[in-house]
C-alpha cells in the first residue's frame, strides 16, 4: 500500500518516527514535508496530502500537527477526503470500519509515540465494512456534491 505523510512543525518529530515505522512495516511512503522543525502553516501540508489521496495517487494519508484538529479540518475541505482525528485505538478501528476514512490525523502534543504507533498500525490494517455504513458514507459524498451546486 502506498501511503503519504505530512505534518507541521509541531508534528515534525512524530512524523519522522511514523515514516520509519511505516517503512519498517513494508509500506511505500512518500513524505510531503516539512523537512525541518521551522514554523510552517499546517493547511499547506494538509492540502498536499489530501489532494494526493483524493486523486488516487496514494491509498491513504497520515497528517500530524500539535493537536490533529487543524489538519483534520483542512484535509476534510478536499472533496473525497474523509480525514479522521484519532487519539485512541478504538476510534482508529471504528473510523476505518464505519467511515472508510482515507486520512488519519493525530496530535503530537496529545499522544506519545507508542500510542501513535498502535493507532497507525490499527488504522492501516483495518478494512471498511460497508453494509449498513455504505448509505452513510454515500450521504457524506452527496453533501460534497451539494456544496458544488448550492449557493449559501
Amino acid at each position: 500500500m502506498k501511503v503519504c505523510i505530512g505534518s507541521d512543525h509541531a508534528g515534525f518529530s512524530l512524523k519522522e518516527s511514523a515514516k520509519k515505522w511505516l517503512q519498517d512495516w513494508g509500506y511505500e511512503v512518500e513524505d510531503f514535508g516539512p523537512f525541518s522543525e521551522d514554523s510552517v502553516d499546517y493547511p499547506d501540508f494538509a492540502r498536499r496530502v489530501a489532494m494526493a489521496v483524493a486523486r488516487g495517487d496514494y491509498a491513504r494519508g497520515i497528517l500530524i500537527c500539535g493537536t490533529g484538529i487543524g489538519m483534520s479540518i483542512a484535509a476534510n475541505k478536499v472533496r473525497g477526503i474523509r480525514a479522521a482525528l484519532c487519539h485512541d485505538v478504538f476510534s482508529a478501528k471504528a473510523t476505518r470500519q464505519h467511515n472508510d476514512s482515507n486520512i488519519l490525523t493525530m496530535g503530537s502534543r496529545v499522544i506519545g509515540p507508542g500510542l501513535a504507533q498502535e493507532i497507525m498500525r490499527t488504522w492501516l490494517a483495518e478494512g471498511y465494512q460497508g453494509g449498513r455504513h455504505e448509505a452513510r458514507v454515500k450521504k457524506i459524498t452527496a453533501l460534497e456534491d451539494e456544496m458544488l451546486t448550492t449557493k449559501c
